[in-house]
């Protein structure tokens, strides 16, 4: 099977299902954005070698399905895949479980510190755009309200894992102090 097609040559890309959409299409900046949040996800884990990546891993395995789900039409789900509650409810308890690791937030966090953190961070960064597009999608079409629970989360989880990494490596928060 050939890599390229030469059906997107000018500008437009079928969906699953064959739908026919321009490559500017909110739909496919949406799974677009979800295809580069998962992208960084797998950074973040060659960054961590050795350290227990679950969360992460198993975050990359959710990222594929919501992208299956937006390349799809609503009305017509994809090979029967879905994202279930509890995925939401995995993260939740990953972020109650370093925090209680951490010292209480005093100031906003600047990103940086390392290359790991400022990953991390970056990937927050990109989850939140993802959440964003899909907002947008949500105002033109029908969204699984999991979906945007789900990376909402996701970007909560990021940003305690950067503080959580920094602490396990000995790297300092860079605290934002309001000056310039």
């Amino acid at each position: 099977m050939k890599i390229y097609t030469k059906a997107g040559d000018k500008g437009e890309t079928a969906i699953i299902g064959g739908k026919i959409l321009s490559k500017s299409h909110t739909k496919i900046e949406a799974f677009g954005d979800v295809d580069e949040l998962n992208a960084h996800l797998g950074l973040i884990l060659a960054f961590m070698k050795g350290t227990n990546t679950s969360v992460l891993e198993s975050a990359q395995n959710c990222l594929f399905v919501i992208g299956s789900m937006l390349a799809s039409e609503y009305e017509k789900p994809t090979h029967g895949l879905s994202l279930p509650l509890e995925a939401v409810t995995r993260i939740e308890n990953a972020i109650d479980e370093m925090q209680t690791l951490l010292p209480t937030m005093t100031h906003f966090i600047l990103p940086g510190g390392s290359a790991e953190v400022a990953q991390i961070h970056l990937a927050r960064c990109v989850c939140r755009r993802a959440e964003r597009a899909i907002v947008r999608l949500q105002e033109m079409e029908k969204v699984n309200e999991t979906i945007l629970q789900y990376l909402n989360r996701l970007s909560d989880y990021l940003f305690v894992l950067a503080r959580y990494q920094a602490s396990q490596t000995g790297v300092r928060e860079i605290k934002w102090l309001g000056n310039i």
